[in-house]
Formats: structure tokens, C-alpha cells, sequence
């Protein structure tokens, strides 16, 4: 088995067609078909079913892509951890974002990181908090930005917090409360609400406010994305809870401060194997400290002491 037969695997997998992942990984088909074949019979079983109009995995192929696929992340990280050795950053970076970071300028950063590193290959993937701390636990993503409830901390990584932020309600220009200020919930509590997906963190940081207020809302639209709340505030439909620093310029909006408003903490988390060398050297651009890696079999355990702050888990 060798790794080269695994990228083929997962190319094949991801794109559902061996024309497109023989030209992902730059080989004619036949070769790619030859070694995946081959494959198939070093381990006994198919990890394809074929017909001519699709490709999808077989059971067995299921259970085979997980493992190759930390396959072949493994034999990066180790050839990224021998170039670090002599001062070189290679590899891939892989980062994970809520749409409404703030305490990061993201794009700069990511800007800045590429300049001075050109031989790692950046990947940027936006969602949920949930979605993107699953994928950091998982060993999908290297590092991701997170936005959570102040009662809510990421569990299973490490990582920092970056900032602490409260939510401010915003109006179309011609709402009644386009010019309000030190607005309680109590008063909100009968308007319409344009807001993320029930579940979500970005909507647990109002419902949390509004409960803890003893009012309820009704929440007619729910949507996934914060461009999306602007656009139906804007057209009056609604009135949108979002972090008081990323709606500033915002144009065509009404901005409503709130009294005891919901509060939330930006989270930048790894895993808890410890950073790869590229994300290492981004953490370290952006001064972040490091958690320490776990300790080696028959090495001492860090001391409680050592650890405060180190994980997620921890008080800031």
C-alpha cells in the first residue's frame, strides 16, 4: 500500500469521477485506474462500485477514506516538521472562520501570512462555530476563529481567547426604533426578528440575553449568514441582533444600542495534538502563545499550573 494509491482513493472519492481526479493529481486515468485496482486486490475488496454513470465508494471504501485520508495528512505534517527543523515553513495551513470575526483583521492576516510564507498552501473554510470546532477536533482544519455564547467554551482544543464583544440591534433607517437609545430587551421583545438558525451560537448569544430577560421574540426569519440579516433589516423586514464591531460602516442601517445586551467571547482554537509547524508560525504572527503539545508516554505531565490558560476550557 502506498500513499501515492491513497491520494488517488481520496481524489476519486471527493470528485465522484476518475477523469476529474486523474486531472486533479495530474496523471492520465489508466495509470490512476491501474493503482487503485491494484489496491483493490492487495486488500481483498473493491472501494468502488463503477457504472457508467457514476462512481460512489462501497461500504469497504467508507471505512478505507478516513484512515487514508490521516494517512496522508500525517506524511505531510512529518515532511513540514523535518523542513521546520532547518527554518523552512511548508505545508498546508488549513483555517476555519465564522463569517463575523472581528478581532482579527482575517484577510490582512492571511495576506501577510503568504508573503512571508509562500510554500504553504492556505485554505480558508467559513461556517458555524459548531461546525468549524468539529473539524479542528477532527484534524480537517489546523486552526479556526470561533464566536460563542459567554456561557459556551470550546471542548476537545486548545486555544485562546481573543476578544470579548456585545450584540447591538439594528433597523431599516425608517423603524420606529431607528433612533432609540438604551434600548431594554423587555422593549424588543414584540418586534419581528431576522436571525441565524435556531441551534447555532450565533443565535444562542440572543436567545441566552432574552431568556435570561424573561421575555420571548418571535424570530420569522432565520438564515445562515450574516450578509443576509443585513440585506432583510435593510428591506424593513425585521430587526437583526450582530456584534457591535462588525456592523460599524455598515451602510443603510440603524445601529440600537441595548441595555444589559447579549454578550459574546471570539475563540481561536487547535487541536490539542498540538499545531502544525504552518500554524504555528500563523499563531506566532498574530501573538498568540502556543499550547503546549501533550507529553510523550513515560514523560511527566504538565503541572496544573503550567497548564492554566493553555486550553480552551480555561479562563482567559
Amino acid at each position: 500500500m502506498e500513499l501515492q494509491q491513497m491520494r488517488y482513493v481520496v481524489a476519486v472519492a471527493e470528485t465522484a469521477n476518475f477523469t476529474r481526479a486523474a486531472e486533479r493529481c495530474r496523471v492520465v486515468q489508466s495509470a490512476l485506474s491501474h493503482q487503485i485496482a491494484r489496491l483493490e486486490r492487495e486488500l481483498g475488496t473493491r472501494l468502488f462500485d463503477r457504472t457508467s454513470r457514476r462512481v460512489r465508494l462501497t461500504p469497504a471504501g467508507e471505512a478505507f477514506l478516513p484512515a487514508a485520508r490521516q494517512a496522508l495528512d500525517a506524511a505531510d505534517r512529518a515532511r513540514a516538521e523535518v523542513a521546520a527543523v532547518s527554518g523552512e515553513i511548508r505545508g498546508r495551513l488549513a483555517i476555519g472562520a465564522i463569517p463575523t470575526v472581528t478581532a482579527v483583521d482575517l484577510p490582512s492576516a492571511l495576506k501577510d501570512f503568504h508573503v512571508r510564507h509562500p510554500q504553504v498552501r492556505v485554505t480558508l473554510r467559513v461556517g458555524g462555530s459548531t461546525e468549524m470546532a468539529e473539524r479542528v477536533r477532527q484534524g480537517t482544519l489546523d486552526l479556526a476563529f470561533l464566536g460563542l455564547p459567554r456561557s459556551t467554551r470550546p471542548k476537545g482544543v486548545h486555544g485562546r481567547v481573543l476578544a470579548h464583544g456585545e450584540l447591538v440591534a439594528v433597523v431599516a433607517p425608517g423603524h420606529p426604533l431607528a433612533d432609540a437609545v438604551d434600548v431594554g430587551l423587555r422593549r424588543l421583545s414584540d418586534e419581528v426578528f431576522v436571525d441565524f438558525s435556531a441551534g447555532t451560537a450565533g443565535r444562542a448569544q440572543s436567545d441566552e440575553a432574552f431568556a435570561a430577560a424573561g421575555v420571548g421574540r418571535d424570530v420569522a426569519f432565520e438564515v445562515t449568514t450574516p450578509d443576509l440579516v443585513v440585506r432583510l433589516v435593510r428591506l424593513g423586514l425585521g430587526v437583526g441582533m450582530l456584534p457591535a464591531a462588525f456592523v460599524t460602516g455598515l451602510a443603510g442601517l440603524r445601529v440600537v444600542e441595548l441595555r444589559d445586551p447579549p454578550t459574546r467571547v471570539e475563540h481561536l482554537v487547535w487541536s490539542r495534538l498540538g499545531p502544525s509547524p504552518a500554524a504555528t508560525a500563523f499563531l506566532e504572527a498574530l501573538d498568540v502563545p502556543v499550547a503546549p503539545a501533550p507529553p510523550r508516554r513515560g514523560t511527566p505531565e504538565t503541572s496544573p499550573e503550567e497548564r492554566d490558560g493553555a486550553s480552551a476550557d480555561a479562563a482567559p
